[in-house]
């Protein structure tokens, strides 16, 4: 994938969401949540500041983020459905 973020701005790819339940019901398609979990597939150079000075980010590629239900832009790059966002706009780095 020829894509950089610019920035402070992180390209995310959406962890698929669990088809069961613990109780082993299985959700359908138009009742699952988009799930609010990650992999981080590109970083921005970081944030650059008013005296110009770039801060690098906290995150790298393939990190599992992570982020808040309604974060980010959509977009489609080759085929596949990824989301652009700030890198505030990311609440943790899953360990």
């Amino acid at each position: 994938m020829g894509f950089r973020p610019l920035h402070d701005r992180v390209l995310v790819r959406r962890v698929e969401a669990e088809e069961k339940t613990a109780g082993g019901i299985i959700i359908p398609d138009t009742a699952k949540e988009k799930p609010q979990e990650g992999e981080v597939v590109a970083v921005g150079g970081g944030a650059k500041g008013d005296d110009g000075t770039v801060t690098p980010l906290d995150v790298k590629a393939g990190d599992r983020i992570l982020f808040g239900k309604w974060s980010g832009t959509e977009v489609k790059l080759d085929g596949e459905d990824l989301l652009i966002m700030k890198e505030s706009d990311i609440l943790g780095i899953v360990g």
